[in-house]
């Protein structure tokens, strides 16, 4: 079992070095799952097996020391040396084989039903959310509510609320669902979006913005050419606003995806996009508008691909004072 536990080991590392390097996608909710299933293995096999075989073999011990100090008292022999506890203990330790798997089951475990159910870390890696988010923001998901979801799968099992205009939320690239997304919910099921000459209309009518200061790009991982001051604006979507950027030397127009599912929803002119979002799906924007890739190209975003609302941000490494709620 030890040779077996330190192949599953080498493996592990294998593919998590090939994941890091980009050598092969890899999937962190599947990988937790798996681990959570074998290290509940070994823990049934060390409470079930092992422990009580340890067990034995220690109460073995014991009978053995037990009997021969008796034949040596019938022979009125009353001092006996040999002392057993070292040798017990040593029957009744964990071998590192058992300590590495079924020691880590409950702390993997209560990882699993954390990020499974209630909350899932995610960092911040472009810059489509700013001013919103920034690169390297850590991140809070609320996984449970917009309803409870089977683990790997996504299926929705319980409902609970349904996304709202102004939602910021992770779901799952529909292009390629092994890679998690962030935006703004901009339209719902039934609803009309408009993006033209960079304005946002929702149903035929404008949406409410109002000029602010100009945001200055500290990094300059807006556009990629260096620091500058930008457009930005205060915009109105559902019940709070929220903050938005715009480039006015950006084109309107939008170049999108040669294929997506309800493409033909979706009418594209020199102006920009206007699409009708179809039923159990979302139409997702950045608030970085002229540098986010968003529904606007690849099209809508279905309810099974919801991941959860985020809602906190807990850390950034490259800036201290960023931490606390953004909705």
């Amino acid at each position: 079992m030890g040779a077996l536990t330190g192949v599953l080991y080498g493996c592990l590392v294998v593919f998590l070095g090939g994941w890091y390097l980009g050598k092969w996608p890899g999937n962190f909710s599947f990988l937790l799952f798996i681990l959570t299933v074998v290290t509940l293995v070994y823990w049934l096999a060390e409470r079930f097996r092992f422990a009580p075989a340890r067990q034995a073999a220690a109460r073995n011990l014991e009978a053995q020391d037990a009997a021969r100090r008796q034949q040596l008292a019938d022979k009125g022999i009353a001092k006996v040396d040999g002392d057993i506890s070292s040798a017990r203990e040593a029957l009744l330790a964990q071998p590192w084989w058992l300590d590495w798997t079924a020691g880590l089951f409950p702390v993997i475990l209560v990882v699993f039903l954390l990020r499974s159910f209630l909350f899932e870390p995610f960092k911040i890696p472009s810059a489509s959310m700013v001013p919103t988010l920034l690169i390297g923001d850590l991140i809070l998901v609320n996984k449970y509510h917009y309803g409870i979801r089977l683990p790997v799968i996504n299926k929705k099992i319980i409902p609970l609320n349904e996304p709202q205009r102004g939602d910021v939320m992770v779901f799952r690239y529909p292009a390629n669902p092994t890679i998690d997304y962030i935006k703004r919910v901009v339209g719902v099921p039934g609803d009309e979006v408009a993006y033209l000459n960079q304005k946002l209309y929702l149903n035929g009518k404008p949406v409410p913005t109002q000029t602010l200061p100009e945001f200055y790009d500290e990094d300059g991982t807006q556009a990629g050419d260096g620091m500058r001051y930008r457009a930005q604006f205060s915009e109105k979507l559902g019940e709070k606003d929220h903050r938005i950027l715009v480039d006015p030397k950006r084109p309107s127009y939008v170049v999108p995806h040669a294929t997506f599912p309800y493409k033909e929803n979706c009418r594209y002119s020199a102006e920009g996009i206007t699409c009708k979002v179809p039923a159990g799906h979302y139409f997702m924007m950045g608030d970085n508008r002229d540098y986010s890739e968003d529904s606007r190209f690849w099209g809508f975003v279905p309810d099974e691909n919801i991941v959860g609302k985020a809602f906190f941000i807990w850390m950034n490494f490259g800036n201290f004072k960023r931490f606390g709620s953004f909705n």
